[in-house]
């Protein structure tokens, strides 16, 4: 489900080619496009070549795309203009009532077939298939692993029965019921309570605010079939549904498609257009203070102001960018507070966003350490009047104008490899009559044609045009203790900062990256081309590995991924957060520069970089380009040759740290994390969440001291898929990582105590306890099976897995509809010896936890029983075998190949094997898997119970 209420909180850079003036005859290659269809006529713009548009004369709208990334897949969209602000006072939660019925029978496939159906196909319900319900919208969506003409018309011809076709059995929507109270139990969390009382107070009056997309369990319980389908028959009309094919298809083809699957469907009236209002203008100067102990302190002030109707001119276009380039320099100097080692606040924010069609809203929001509100809202403020003060600088201009322009020709040299979702998400701005998408292309021209006008002037006079005055403003508090003083202190505090002298911004100049020469260049002394993939493996004289991959999948992308010996390898018993800190090491800067200098002097530039601690090593990656990727390896090179371990970066986690813990253990899924390590390992340290003072204590000195070796020696292993030139990338890394002196030439194998965890022998039940709502409850059965050095045996547990998924929805969603999701997992692991678990889980209600318990031991029990049903094993099969099908259609996949091809070679026979092994998996092995593994008394049963009082 989606909760969005912000019509445009993030307006996309959009500076497009020449306008299409009035009498102008649309050109192109584009089909069918007429914008007053789609509420452009505004619009001074005309869309990309290769759209084709079209409208039913029932009125139903389609847009269609050809694109092939990924090769030979297609996404399709139906989207109705019909979310839960169109429900009536009794229909609360019905429009998502009736997308959880589109998978509950309709006249031409029975009730429980569809989901079916489409695994058959090759589709994971969930993965593949779903839907979301909006206030405003309701969106049913496929991913089709196949781009067949056969499987669209399957995929249009259920999207036909959902839109008129739904039979809303009586049976099927009591059995529903369950199922939705279920997924609305799991979300009534401290943080949807939160959201509801923020509605309540910046909106009162609105319509908004009485109208959450997940319904009331009143109106749920009461409903019957008669009430969910007068309203699907009232809101489900061909003039309020858009159609969006987007995938490598002639549109031709797709087009007859739709009209044959469509056109037939019967005309009715739109229903009235509900508001998300009314919001008043003039509201202001009233406080609440909202307590929970799960929630961060943060203060918020807000005022509202009146809806705008921007047109999609050149005009607003040029508006936006310089709005944009405004609030990112102001985004920028409040994160530059929050990389102090004491900062003022954990972070702060300031928007301006439409409230649907009903108001605009401006907030600034900072999140604080508990007690520290004061402080915080007093930095938060000088830096937002000092933007709208003093302006901005000539540098801070020219560092975010060289980063939208990166952007935007990272974009256009990308063009002509987007994927299916950019398109999608392009498809859908024009059918919500937001804006008329253009080519990258040309994006980048207008942006250059306006780019000496992007002065700090004008970027101040538009952010003071757009900026909503927070005079009086209302002032929200949330967190787990109240301010002192109360609502009174709140409001003296921002009359008082509002009213204190603003000093001018400081301003400096960036410096040139230090680390560009690393020695003599390395010399490569092995070299050679895998047969099956293509992968280039080198090896240079000081050890360092590097695998290389190009692919024609991504134009003008390259990604970059380092492995270092390591890794959580490092932690032990007695010392189990020896690299708890490794992920905030790029933090702490370089030697020669702080993190806040490195992202001004890169500005401009593709280059980054995370830095984690993996089960056996420290991985760092990045997405950069070919004209970047040197300066992204001197990066990387120089993260690893001289961090610069500077106490400011572990200022903002350190602020963190105690509203982290708070929220520990307030849902049930939270204290299962919490709880399921320490069971399962007897309470090992390694798998163990440590008190807060542990963490206190942590600092870079201590993370020098624990990796330090492993920097300047480890064995290294270096991956590049995407775009390259070989040959180029080979030279950049040997003046990089092959300079470096010598290092380890192989990955320690870490013997012993490192690779061993432990399965506890107690059966005993395990009770853990939440601190959410009374009615919430978790189950969870977990069974030891093995690590993962079998390959027929993890493909065996891998389908295995999915079978009883299939099971466990059958029968706790289906049939009993006690929950929204029950889980099914295999988790063999390839760094502990001989571990790996297979596990159930269900979140229920507080009073059916032995019910759904019986039930998970009744599906094991099913699959040990008996030879299991041949087609329950293809649904769970075939969506596998589409996804390893469709593996090496994205960088992402080759990167998974390439990344440790010369240190586990063995990972590319099992890559390339895993095909043929799930396809010759039987029923009846599966059969005997489960008689091996999930024996009813080898589990280990948890349950999360609320606590006394909850």
């Amino acid at each position: 489900m989606i909760l969005k209420f912000f019509g445009h909180c993030a307006l996309p850079i959009t500076l497009v080619a020449a306008p299409l003036c009035a009498e102008e005859a649309p050109g192109g290659t584009f089909a069918g496009w007429d914008p007053a269809q789609w509420d452009l006529e505004d619009s001074e713009f005309r869309p990309e070549d290769g759209w084709h548009f079209g409208v039913l004369d029932n009125g139903l709208r389609y847009i269609v795309r050809r694109n092939a990334r990924p090769e030979g897949t297609a996404l399709v969209r139906m989207e109705i203009d019909a979310g839960s602000l169109d429900e009536r006072e009794d229909e609360r939660g019905f429009a998502h009532f009736v997308e959880h019925m589109a998978f509950n029978g309709s006249t031409n496939v029975p009730e429980g077939e569809m989901i079916k159906l489409l695994e058959r196909e090759g589709l994971a319900f969930g993965a593949d298939t779903n839907a979301s319900t909006g206030f405003d919208r309701t969106q049913y969506k496929l991913d089709l692993p196949r781009a067949d003409a056969k499987l669209l018309d399957t995929a249009l011809m259920l999207m036909r029965e959902t839109a008129s076709e739904l039979t809303f059995a009586g049976e099927a929507v009591e059995r529903e019921k369950g199922v939705i109270l279920s997924e609305r139990r799991v979300r009534n969390n401290y943080s949807l309570k939160n959201t509801l009382d923020g509605f309540e107070f910046a909106y009162p009056e609105a319509r908004l605010t009485q109208r959450l997309p997940i319904g009331l369990p009143e109106t749920i319980s009461a409903a019957d079939a008669a009430g969910v389908r007068a309203f699907w028959e009232r809101e489900y009309v061909p003039a309020d549904t858009v159609v969006v094919v987007v995938g490598d298809f002639d549109p031709a083809d797709v087009e007859a498609l739709i009209r044959a699957r469509f056109a037939d469907w019967r005309p009715a009236p739109t229903a009235e257009p509900a508001t998300a209002g009314p919001i008043d203008p003039d509201l202001g100067g009233q406080t609440d203070i909202y307590l929970d102990p799960a929630l961060p302190e943060t203060v918020t002030l807000m005022r509202h102001a009146e809806w705008r109707d921007r047109p999609d001119t050149l005009a607003e276009r040029s508006a936006n960018l310089l709005r944009t380039v405004g609030n990112r320099i102001l985004a920028r100097r409040i994160q530059r507070l929050t990389r102090q080692e004491n900062p003022p606040f954990r972070g702060a924010q300031y928007a301006a966003s439409d409230v649907f069609e009903a108001a605009r809203t401006g907030q600034l929001a900072v999140v604080t350490e508990t007690g520290r509100w004061r402080e915080g809202l007093a930095a938060a403020i000088a830096e937002w009047r000092r933007a709208l003060e003093y302006g901005f600088g000539e540098a801070e201009v020219a560092e975010q104008v060289a980063n939208i322009r990166t952007s935007f020709e990272n974009a256009a040299a990308n063009a002509a490899t987007r994927s299916n979702a950019d398109f999608v998400a392009q498809a859908f701005r024009i059918a919500h009559g937001d804006n008329v998408p253009d080519s990258p292309a040309d994006t980048l021209a207008r942006f250059e044609a306006q780019a000496d006008a992007i002065t700090p002037q004008a970027v101040l006079a538009a952010m003071r045009e757009e900026a909503i005055a927070l005079d009086n403003p209302l002032i929200r508090f949330t967190g787990s203790v109240a301010p002192e003083g109360g609502e009174a202190a709140l409001r003296a505090a921002v009359v008082e900062d509002f009213a204190a002298p603003v000093a001018e911004p400081e301003t400096g100049d960036a410096t040139a990256f230090a680390y560009t020469d690393f020695g003599t260049p390395g010399r490569v002394v092995a070299d050679q081309r895998s047969a099956e993939l293509g992968i280039r493996t080198l090896r240079f004289a000081n050890g360092v590995m590097l695998n290389l991959k190009r692919t024609d999948l991504e134009d003008d992308r390259v990604w970059v991924r380092m492995n270092l010996d390591g890794g959580k390898m490092l932690e032990s018993r007695d010392d189990p957060l020896a690299v708890e800190l490794a992920p905030l090491l790029p933090s702490g800067g370089l030697g020669k520069h702080s993190r806040d200098e490195l992202q001004t002097i890169l500005a401009g530039r593709s280059v980054g970089g995370s830095f984690v601690a993996g089960n056996e090593t420290f991985v760092a990656g990045a997405i950069t380009t070919p004209r970047d990727l040197e300066l992204q390896l001197q990066f990387l090179t120089a993260s690893l040759t001289d961090p610069g371990y500077r106490s400011e970066g572990l200022g903002p986690w350190r602020a963190g740290l105690d509203s982290f813990f708070a929220r520990l253990g307030k849902t049930p899924a939270s204290a299962l994390s919490e709880g399921l390590g320490p069971i399962l390992s007897d309470e090992d340290p390694r798998f163990t969440r440590q008190p807060i003072e542990a963490y206190r204590a942590l600092d870079y000195a201590q993370l020098r001291t624990e990796i330090a070796d492993r920097l300047a020696n480890g064995a290294l292993e270096i991956a590049i898929v995407g775009d390259i030139d070989e040959d180029a990338a080979i030279a950049m890394v040997a003046r990089t990582f092959g300079a470096l002196p010598q290092r380890e030439a192989e990955f320690r194998d870490y013997p012993g105590a490192p690779r061993t965890r432990g399965f506890t022998a107690d059966r005993s039940l395990r009770v853990l306890t939440h601190e959410g709502e009374a009615d919430q409850a978790l189950v969870r059965l977990v069974w030891p099976t093995t690590d993962n050095d079998d390959w027929d045996l993890t493909s065996r547990l891998t389908l295995l897995e999915r079978v009883a998924r299939l099971a466990l929805t059958e029968k706790l969603r289906e049939e009993l509809g006690q929950t929204y999701s029950p889980s099914a997992d295999s988790s063999q692991s390839s760094t502990y010896e001989d571990y790996g678990t297979f596990s159930m889980q269900a979140e229920v209600d507080a009073g059916q936890l032995e019910e759904a318990r019986q039930a998970m031991v009744e599906t094991a029990e099913a699959l040990r029983g008996g030879t299991i049903d041949a087609d329950l094993v293809e649904r769970a099969r075939r969506p596998l075998i589409e996804s390893l099908d469709n593996r090496l259609k994205r960088n992402a996949g080759w990167l998974a190949v390439v990344d440790r091809a010369q240190s586990r070679p063995e990972d590319t026979a099992r890559f390339l094997g895993a095909r043929e092994r799930q396809l010759s998996i039987t029923p009846a092995e599966l059969t005997e898997l489960a008689r091996t593994y999930l024996a009813p008394e080898d589990a280990v049963t948890i349950t999360v119970v609320p606590e006394a009082g909850s």
